[in-house]
């Protein structure tokens, strides 16, 4: 890509971790893999200056709701450092800034918001489909965000559940738009020509 304007697309992806992306997790999503190939390809087409990466970690306040939460899901309620958290290696280099590391489910938020500003076109991947892609995505385009889903570059706790889910994200556009990696990328190169 050329230059940046302000209408340019930011890749969003979704806590592409170690505790997702491992088959022998309790919270492996099948079909990361795939996913994450066109995760890749999103990301090497707008290049690292686009792309941002997230974290879930697990540093929220016990006290809430979120203890009921650890409770049901102790082999979770580790350390922040604990290698469960920490990206996969292919991960790395996706984006030219730090993580953006958030305690909730949801990462659009004052950091995520920072960085992409107001009415931003935001291509949104990741994982999971039905929790932290759906949360971040309805909350993004709750503040404004004009959002492109990568339907292809999301992978979900079970098929059934990430089929659930983008109907949901499906129920609100122009907001929210649901689209292939290629189609998308496809409108990009088609746009800066």
């Amino acid at each position: 890509m050329s230059a940046a304007s302000p209408r340019d697309p930011w890749l969003v992806v979704i806590d592409p971790q170690r505790i997702f992306a491992d088959p022998s997790s309790d919270w492996a999503a099948p079909g990361f893999e795939t996913a994450f190939a066109h995760i890749a390809e999103a990301a090497a087409a707008l290049g690292p200056e686009r792309t941002l990466v997230t974290r879930w970690l697990p540093t929220a306040d016990r006290s809430t709701s979120w203890g009921d939460y650890f409770a049901a899901w102790p082999f979770a309620d580790v350390g922040a450092e604990d290698p469960l958290y920490t990206l996969i290696d292919e991960a790395h280099g996706l984006s030219a800034r730090p993580t953006i590391d958030e305690p909730t489910f949801g990462k659009w938020g004052t950091q995520l918001a920072g960085i992409v500003g107001r009415g931003a076109e935001l291509l949104v991947a990741g994982v999971s489909t039905d929790c932290c892609v759906i949360t971040t995505v309805l909350a993004a385009a709750d503040a404004g965000a004009h959002v492109t889903v990568l339907t292809d570059a999301c992978a979900a706790s079970s098929p059934e559940n990430g089929a659930a889910a983008l109907h949901t994200m499906g129920l609100f556009p122009p907001q929210v738009r649901l689209a292939r990696t290629a189609e998308v990328l496809g409108q990009i190169r088609e746009e800066a020509s």
